[in-house]
């Protein structure tokens, strides 16, 4: 996407009706703060217009997806019924360079289904990005950013709960079309063997569709959307075939980066390594701007798929297969490559999926036998139940997996340690019944993901990355969602935040140094430090401290985070 002069200043001229007509003059002077639009110190037309050129015409200014279609003169309603049609599925967020997944983050600023009185604002949304191409681009926009006192922010798809890929008042970069991927014979003092290079666009779909063109498995996540190299792998990573090889940080051999600093680096096991360290599980964008990561490739072979449902005709029947399928999980975690998905709601359960390669069918059917029996006593009947095997993985992916999350909703997550299923006679009994209080709320839908992940089943040891610790030891990661509708104002989705915290905080009382996924967490989890990052924390401070000394990346609930406050509704970002 390249613009001409003439175009860049009438979207600039476009871009003031998005702003605040009042600017928060309070802070125009202090430079204590990121400067918003509306400030003093804001840069002007002309500034970007010399960062337009700098980059070869890919500087976008920041436009919601749903301005032109549902708000203002340009309203049309048959355009804007077309933004509503897909606006769960998330095609309007994916392509776009500003917009994100979260209405939360957003503030419900230009919601297609709350026009209101017809205004529509960015909210939090980036004020200008950059259509990433090359290295070159990123230094740009660093420099111009750091120069200018404005926010910095990263976005490849804006699949996140998070807000990490918002930022008001920001310059974006957008790292969507850095789509290569490349596949190879790699060699390290660390790892000899099938790996591929991907850069930091591409999509959990794209990945596995190319791997299997070229005759590979590669670890990603389970949603099509998201983007692998630069959220993903750093947050630890879980998805379909982490049971096998295991998470996405244990399979990155090296990441391409750029410091906030300007400095294009390779950080691997043998360079840089405190950087590698960091990035492999210490959460995404917050210690350098990832720009393609090589990770390991395995040769393709056949996998199972299992999916099954049954249907709750009773409560407290209901609840006691519940419970049987969280004591079975202490079996299924002994099976070698294993991986289950298993989801519930007042009314339903259902195993999304079980993945499990290089086994057969007969396998299959006998891993889940104890547990079927135990659903026969009780009396219930499955209501579906198919098991497949498929001869690569990504028809079994297309097959089983490819359910696409929606993006009305609130999530929150927390392990489960094995200790906490094993005492059967007190703390599995107290988690089924606080798992039962969120089901029968809200309309909650808890999804039990299980893959032992333990070192010594990944071939690797606590030193390798900084995956939090805890999760070596979970037997499952618990990832609660909250539906929200689509209409549903931004205090409602406050309200559903709020609610949230209360269910996690529950789980954290009942297994206190548990922690949590940090892809799935919440953004105001007051105990952020110890919930994703544990003992690591420290160390990952005193890395981010090394490559962004001038802590230009902020995202929520990063490392170093809290040397800044700030506020969802105004959005400025100050130093504390």
């Amino acid at each position: 996407m390249h613009l001409t002069s003439l175009e860049f200043g009438i979207a600039i001229t476009a871009l003031a009706s998005l702003l605040p007509k009042a600017a928060a003059l309070i802070f125009r002077n202090k430079t204590s703060c990121r400067y918003l639009p509306g400030d003093l110190g804001w840069p002007s037309e002309d500034e970007w217009s010399s960062l337009n050129r700098t980059v070869d015409g890919r500087l976008i200014v920041g436009t919601p997806v749903e301005q032109s279609s549902c708000y203002g003169v340009g309203t049309n309603s048959l355009e804007c019924a077309k933004v509503q049609s897909t606006w769960s599925d998330l095609d309007p967020v994916l392509v776009n360079p500003i917009n994100i997944m979260s209405p939360y983050w957003v503030n419900n600023s230009c919601s297609p289904f709350l026009t209101g009185d017809g205004s529509c604002s960015l909210g939090n949304q980036a004020s200008y990005a950059i259509n990433v191409s090359c290295v070159s681009d990123v230094t740009a926009g660093i420099k111009f950013a750091r120069k200018k006192n404005i926010r910095l922010s990263i976005k490849n798809t804006g699949h996140d709960y998070l807000g990490r890929s918002a930022g008001k008042g920001s310059l974006a970069l957008w790292t969507h079309n850095l789509k290569d991927m490349t596949f190879m014979n790699y060699s390290s003092a660390n790892y000899t063997g099938p790996a591929t290079k991907v850069g930091a666009g591409v999509q959990v779909s794209e990945l596995y569709k190319a791997a299997s063109e070229h005759g590979y498995q590669v670890v990603g996540g389970s949603c099509p959307t998201v983007g692998v190299a630069g959220g993903w792998v750093p947050g630890g990573g879980q998805g379909p075939l982490t049971g096998a090889y295991g998470l996405g940080a244990d399979n990155a051999l090296e990441f391409e980066v750029v410091t906030t600093e300007g400095k294009h680096l390779i950080a691997s096991p043998t360079q840089n390594f405190d950087l590698y360290w960091a990035i492999s599980g210490g959460g995404p964008g917050n210690y350098a701007i990832v720009i393609s990561i090589t990770m390991k490739a395995h040769i393709d072979i056949p996998v199972v798929g299992a999916k099954f449902d049954f249907e709750n005709t009773d409560d407290d029947t209901f609840y006691a297969a519940i419970t049987a399928y969280m004591k079975h999980l202490l079996v299924l975690d002994n099976f070698v490559g294993f991986k289950a998905v298993g989801t519930f709601t007042k009314d339903l359960f259902r195993m999304d999926f079980a993945t499990w390669p290089g086994t057969t069918v007969q396998h299959m059917n006998a891993a889940w036998e104890p547990f079927l029996s135990e659903l026969e006593a009780l009396n219930i009947s499955l209501t579906f139940n198919d098991t497949k095997l498929f001869p690569t993985f990504y028809e079994h992916y297309e097959y089983f997996g490819t359910d696409v999350y929606t993006r009305n909703a609130t999530a929150g997550s927390r392990f489960i340690p094995r200790w906490q299923v094993e005492d059967t006679e007190r703390s599995l009994l107290e988690l089924v019944d606080t798992m039962r209080s969120m089901a029968q709320n809200y309309s909650a839908v808890l999804n039990v993901i299980n893959s032992n992940v333990k070192h010594l089943r990944v071939g690797n040891t606590p030193e390798s990355n900084s995956v939090y610790p805890g999760w070596r030891d979970s037997l499952a990661n618990l990832v609660i969602v909250i539906p929200v509708l689509e209409d549903a104002p931004w205090t409602e989705l406050k309200a559903r935040q709020a609610v949230m915290n209360d269910w996690e905080d529950q789980l954290r009382n009942l297994a206190p140094d548990a922690g949590g996924y940090i892809n799935e967490g919440t953004y105001d989890n007051f105990l952020w430090k110890e919930d994703y990052f544990g003992v690591n924390y420290d160390r990952l401070r005193a890395i981010k401290k090394k490559y962004d000394p001038s802590f230009t990346l902020y995202t929520s609930t990063a490392v170093g985070s809290d040397a800044f406050t700030f506020e969802l509704g105004e959005g400025r970002l100050c130093t504390a």
